[in-house]
C-alpha cells in the first residue's frame, strides 16, 4: 500500500504558523542582550532571572545540584552567575525555558519525560566528549551541549503543527524498524533535522547548532562545524546503544573506546544529579 505524501506541506507552513513557537520566550531574549553587552554585570543578568521566580528556583536547584558539586549552598542568582559563568547559566535557562515550552504536548502523542531524558543524555555526553579532543579551534562545550539536547527539536515541532501526521510517521517507523529520516523524506519531503535547523535560524540560535543540527544525518560534512556535528552525532548514537557506528564516527578526533566509555559513565552519574530537577516528579529513566 502507497503511502499518502503531504510534499505541499513546508517547513516554512510549521514554523510561522505558531506565534508561541515563532520566538523564545522574552526573559531569554532580554538575558541575551545582557550578558553581550560589556556594560552589563552579574548583577543585571541576575536581575532579568528573578522577574520570573519558577526559573529562578530551577536554576538554583541546577546549580546546587550534585552536577555542580560546589560545597556551599548558592542562595542567589548573581553568586551562580559568578560560580558557572554567564555562558553556562544562559545555556542552563535555554535549556529550562525550551523544556517549559514544549510541556503542554498531550502525553498520549509523545512522552516528553523520555524525550527529554534521551536529549539530555546526549547533551551531556556531547559536552563530556568535546573536553577530550583535541581541535584546531577550542570547542565551546556549552554551545556543544546544546547542540545535543537540541538535535531533535524537530520532532517536537512535528508533534506539536502536525500531531497526527506526526504519530502516524513515528508508528510506520516502529512497525517497520524503519529509518526515521527516510520515512519523513517520503511522507513530507523534508526531515525533522531539516525542521530543527530552521527553528534554531528562527530563533536566531548560533550557527554552530543550526549547522550541527542540520548537519546530524551527514557524516560527510566538512564545513566549518564538522567537529560539532561528529561529536553530536556520536554522542546520540552511544545514548540509543548503537557503538561500533559512534566509535567509527570519533575514531577521527583521536579518541579511543576507552576515553568515551569513560565520557559516558561521567554522564550517567551527571544525568542522575540534573534530570530530577527538570522533572521532579518523575524518577530517572
Amino acid at each position: 500500500m502507497a503511502l499518502q505524501t503531504y510534499h505541499d506541506l513546508t517547513i516554512s507552513d510549521l514554523l510561522n504558523g505558531d506565534l508561541q513557537l515563532a520566538t523564545l520566550p522574552s526573559i531569554y531574549l532580554e538575558l541575551v542582550k545582557v550578558i553581550d553587552d560589556p556594560r552589563k554585570s552579574a548583577l543585571d543578568a541576575a536581575r532579568v532571572i528573578d522577574k520570573d521566580p519558577s526559573l529562578t528556583l530551577k536554576l538554583l536547584k541546577l546549580v546546587n545540584s550534585a552536577f555542580y558539586g560546589f560545597p556551599a549552598r548558592i542562595a542567589s542568582i548573581d553568586r551562580a552567575i559568578t560560580l558557572v559563568g554567564n555562558r553556562d547559566l544562559l545555556n542552563l535557562t535555554l535549556s529550562t525555558v525550551l523544556i517549559d515550552k514544549f510541556s503542554s504536548l498531550p502525553g498520549s502523542l509523545i512522552c516528553m519525560h523520555d524525550y527529554w531524558s534521551r536529549s539530555l543524555r546526549c547533551a551531556l555526553l556531547s559536552k563530556e566528549i568535546s573536553m577530550l579532543i583535541d581541535t584546531p579551534k577550542k570547542l565551546d562545550t556549552d554551545s556543544v551541549f546544546i547542540c545535543g539536547l537540541l538535535h531533535d527539536i524537530g520532532q517536537l515541532v512535528f508533534f506539536r503543527r502536525i500531531p497526527e501526521l506526526a504519530r502516524e510517521i513515528n508508528m510506520i517507523i516502529d512497525d517497520n524498524c524503519s529509518n526515521e529520516v527516510e520515512v519523513e523524506l517520503s511522507i513530507l519531503g523534508f526531515d525533522h533535522f531539516e525542521t530543527g535547523a530552521g527553528l534554531a535560524r528562527l530563533w536566531n540560535l548560533p550557527e554552530v547548532i543550526r549547522q550541527s543540527i542540520l548537519q546530524h544525518t551527514n557524516p560527510a560534512y566538512d564545513g566549518e562545524f564538522k567537529s560539532v556535528a561528529t561529536i553530536t552525532r556520536a554522542a546520540n548514537h552511544i545514548c540509543k546503544m548503537h557503538p561500533d557506528h559512534s566509535f567509527h564516527s570519533l575514531a577521527g578526533l583521536g579518541l579511543s573506546e576507552d576515553k568515551v566509555d569513560r565520557a559516558l559513565n561521567k554522564m550517567l552519574d551527571e544525568f542522575e544529579a540534573i534530570f530530577q530537577v527538570f522533572f521532579p516528579s518523575s524518577a530517572a529513566a
